[in-house]
């Protein structure tokens, strides 16, 4: 089996935070919020530890588990993403307005249950494996859509999340047995010296497509959207935070992997273009008619799936890597976004378009972080989204797929309205909303995500250079 722990190290921290979680919910539970938000202060310093883990595992190398488990530039580059992603979440979760006392401490074990699936996702290069991981990440989430007070929406999300759920994992079984019976193998690098045309290989052409599809969920790609708005707008803040970013993480890793094993022009390569084509338009000019902020960012990250398919029907290794740049790109951003949802949401309500009224005479400081989220995810310089669009367009240009630049081109115009309605609300409405607004330190890492995602619009070289090592690793 050849385990060796220095390479696991990642996953280790993240077992060991959830075996932790998991004494703590056996516990006698404590009666008062605030006995138990002290009882978990220790979890974002642990969270935390995880980020400089995952840096120091950066550059290791080898296979675990028969091959199935493999340690490489990719893997390590999206655990680090996951890390980072895992600590946000938890610092924006540890004050949820509508969770019970008694639910904190299984609440975050299935938050860090899930991250741990993610990361055993990102090593994961044999199809059974893959399909275990994703169901690791998979079922916490279950468990936690539906977990906001007594309102019925949740409940209705978390049965759409599950029922639809359960749909593209079978479909994706099913493609995984076509795979088995027609090209014999489960392991990726076999499956690489296999021929991908329809011509030679049809069984196979539709097994890959159709275990594809249980991530094209994940990332919430038209036509597999359709879950996306409604759990986004039933689940709590907290979670919606959570369920639109990190996941997608573990779908972008698997469809790189996968993509390393076609080429260029080839029918499976072209339906994922066009599916790309159709999610930015659908997502982009869906969005446009949401009042609910939340419901918003639900078809917007529709379109942002729609970008990541630009990057990986390039079949390049610059292509892969301005997918996997974009990706953890997005994450930073989303989340950036939800903290200032979150932070104005103190009653755990959604918040309408109407509810940023006034936002910049009122809190100037949560107003800025939100232009910065709005710059960013609509494209503009000089933020990180900006860097993101400009890699994934560059390279998809002149490997076949132009149209689907141009279409992207068009898309990111369109999304400046709905983006910037944002920072109108905030920063131009006459009229100002009556909300509670917290304290001013709240927003201190808010600030901290901000100057981040400019930074990396001026200097993105150290973590693209890090996607773009996963990227030729893969296709040299």
């Amino acid at each position: 089996m050849n385990f060796k722990a220095a390479l696991f190290l990642p996953e280790l921290l993240q077992i060991a935070i959830v075996l932790i979680l998991f004494i703590e919910t056996l516990g006698n539970p404590e009666k008062t919020i605030e006995k138990i938000t002290t009882k978990l202060n220790w979890l974002p310093m642990a969270s935390g530890v995880g980020i400089i883990v995952a840096i120091f595992s950066l550059n290791s190398r080898g296979s675990m588990f028969f091959d199935a488990y493999q340690i490489d530039p990719l893997s390590q580059f999206f655990k680090l993403a996951i890390a980072i992603g895992f600590f946000i979440t938890v610092l924006n979760a540890l004050n949820q307005p509508l969770l019970e006392a008694e639910k904190r401490f299984d609440y975050f074990l299935f938050l860090a249950l899930s991250a741990c699936g993610l990361m055993f996702l990102s090593s994961s290069v044999e199809l059974i494996t893959i399909y275990v991981a994703l169901e690791i990440s998979s079922y916490s989430l279950y468990a936690l859509i539906p977990i906001r007070g007594k309102e019925g929406k949740a409940a209705e999300a978390g049965i759409k999340y599950i029922l639809f759920g359960a749909a593209a994992t079978a479909v994706s079984l099913y493609g995984l047995s076509y795979i088995l019976a027609y090209q014999h193998s489960t392991y990726l690098n076999v499956l690489a010296t296999k021929s991908w045309v329809m011509s030679e290989s049809s069984v196979g052409v539709m097994g890959l497509t159709l275990f594809m599809v249980g991530f094209f969920y994940k990332l919430a790609l038209f036509p597999f959207h359709f879950w996306c708005p409604d759990v986004y707008d039933g689940t709590s803040n907290e979670t919606a935070a959570y369920a639109a970013t990190l996941p997608k993480l573990g779908a972008v890793v698997i469809l790189i992997r996968l993509t390393a094993l076609l080429k260029p022009g080839l029918e499976i390569t072209t339906v994922m273009a066009v599916l790309g084509a159709m999610s930015m338009t659908f997502g982009n000019l869906a969005a446009l008619r949401q009042k609910d902020i939340k419901r918003m960012l639900g078809y917007s990250s529709v379109a942002h799936a729609g970008y990541i398919m630009v990057g990986l029907s390039a079949v390049s290794s610059q292509g892969l890597a301005a997918a996997a740049f974009y990706s953890f790109i997005y994450v930073l951003m989303n989340l950036t976004c939800f903290w200032v949802i979150c932070r104005l949401s103190t009653d755990g309500r959604n918040l309408l378009l109407d509810d940023l009224n006034g936002l910049s005479r009122r809190a100037p400081y949560l107003a800025f972080i939100l232009a910065v989220s709005a710059f960013a995810l609509v494209g503009l310089p000089p933020t990180a989204g900006f860097m993101g669009k400009l890699f994934l367009l560059t390279a998809a240009w002149n490997r076949g797929y132009n149209w689907l630049v141009i279409i992207a081109a068009l898309n990111t115009a369109v999304s400046i309205y709905y983006y910037l309605n944002l920072v109108r609300h905030a920063y131009t409405s006459e009229t100002e909303s009556s909300y509670e607004l917290p304290k001013p330190e709240s927003a201190i890492w808010g600030g901290v995500f901000a100057a981040i995602l400019l930074i990396l619009g001026a200097v993105p070289g150290f973590v693209y250079q890090l996607a773009e090592t996963a990227g030729k690793y893969l296709l040299p």
